[in-house]
């Protein structure tokens, strides 16, 4: 298989992990200096044709070295979502990346729960003088504060190798135009100061919450023709560039 195609279904796999889908999307790919395993799926599968409906989504991203220690960094992602899904925030709960950038899991989870949106778990291998240590943290998603209009989800983290170090990663949600609604951009930050390499990610979306006197939902999305689409920019540590598309089916009721 050519190298172009290979870059393409470890893409498919990455998105059919970390973007709703109608069904649960799974891959183990070996390509490069990358050994790739992803997994993810919505509940419901069965979506109203024309209308939105509530959707809650977990997935998981696996990362590890081919013939290293580690796999290289990833340095920065783009994501881009079908105008069939929607992301509803109004009414809920905001978090400042300042009010929780000191804390722990716990403590940054009790400062902002009203604005809690996802959980999951982050691990990493950290290069310490050439010897690879495993590291875990609790991973925590906020609704976080609208930036020039835009809303925006905090990611929330900390790590204790070789020193506590807690990120609150701030990232904005682009409106737009066309055939996908939403633009997702953030820069990775160096994992324990550049020794760190993310090994996998795993993730749990869903908030059902009250405001103006109805019921809401952090996700949503509509089947009007049995597909779902998103797109995606992957760019890592060694130049590697990982761009394309994927579709997935959905069932209209």
């Amino acid at each position: 298989m050519p190298r172009a195609w290979l870059k393409l279904a470890l893409l498919l796999g990455c998105l059919a992990a970390m973007l709703p889908a109608a069904a649960g999307g799974s891959a183990l790919i070996v390509v490069d200096s990358l050994v790739f395993r992803a997994d993810g799926a919505f509940e419901p599968r069965h979506l109203p044709r024309h209308r939105f409906a509530p959707i809650d989504f977990e997935g998981f991203v696996s990362l590890r070295g081919r013939t290293t220690a580690a796999p290289p960094a990833l340095e920065r992602v783009v994501i881009s979502f079908d105008h069939d899904g929607r992301l509803s925030a109004g009414g809920l709960p905001r978090c400042a990346p300042a009010r929780i950038e000191a804390l722990s899991t716990r403590a940054a989870r009790r400062a902002c729960a009203g604005a809690l949106v996802g959980r999951g778990r982050l691990e990493a291998v950290v290069l310490l003088g050439g010897d690879p240590v495993g590291v875990r943290s609790a991973l925590s998603i906020f609704n976080g504060p609208r930036v020039d209009g835009r809303p925006t989800a905090i990611l929330h983290a900390r790590t204790e190798v070789p020193a506590t170090q807690t990120y609150a990663i701030l990232v904005p949600i682009d409106k737009r135009r066309g055939d996908f609604r939403y633009r997702v951009a953030f820069d990775v930050p160096p994992i324990a100061a550049g020794l760190g390499r993310i090994t996998r990610i795993e993730v749990k979306i869903g908030r059902r919450y009250r405001a103006g006197g109805e019921r809401r939902s952090y996700l949503s999305a509509r089947c009007p023709d049995s597909i779902l689409r998103t797109r995606g920019h992957f760019r890592f540590a060694d130049g590697t560039i990982i761009h394309g598309a994927v579709e997935k089916f959905c069932v209209a009721r």
